[in-house]
């Protein structure tokens, strides 16, 4: 799987390796929800739990799964410099509803650990912006989540 995530998110090309719509977005999405959690500098374990959580909620996987989806999710993460990448792949791969649904992922993992940092406040309105969710649907998303 991690060879998976370096051709999607880190541009490695591998002709043999053919990825489905829905392998890109899990993995897309799990790298995101990943990115979130490790912007305040810690990746806890109440963190980790709520990624696992939702991915397993919205693509029915199996727990093994998400943990090696997790784990190579965190390495692509660790060996990527740029947010741009992921925020890209997202957007071809996501309609409106569906990049929405993405925010309010993003905020639960943000919320997740009780402590809004101001470094996952900024990686919330960039992302939202590369997304191109405005300004009102990110807050009524965030309002969605903390209610």
């Amino acid at each position: 799987m991690i060879k998976r995530l370096r051709i999607l998110l880190l541009g490695e090309q591998d002709t043999a390796e053919q990825t489905s719509p829905a392998d890109e977005r899990q993995s897309v999405i799990a790298a995101l929800l990943v990115q979130a959690a490790m912007m305040d500098g810690h990746f806890d374990d109440t963190e980790r739990r709520t990624i696992e959580e939702l991915l397993v909620s919205e693509f029915a996987l199996e727990r093994t799964d998400v943990t090696s989806l997790i784990d190579d999710a965190s390495q692509a993460v660790e060996q990527s410099s740029q947010l741009f990448g992921f925020t890209r792949r997202a957007d071809a791969q996501l309609d409106h509803d569906g990049r929405i649904r993405l925010i309010e992922m993003l905020w639960l993992v943000v919320y997740s650990d009780g402590v809004v940092h101001d470094f996952e406040a900024s990686l919330m309105r960039r992302i939202a912006g590369l997304l191109h969710v405005t300004d009102r649907e990110m807050a009524l998303a965030r309002q969605r989540v903390t209610t």
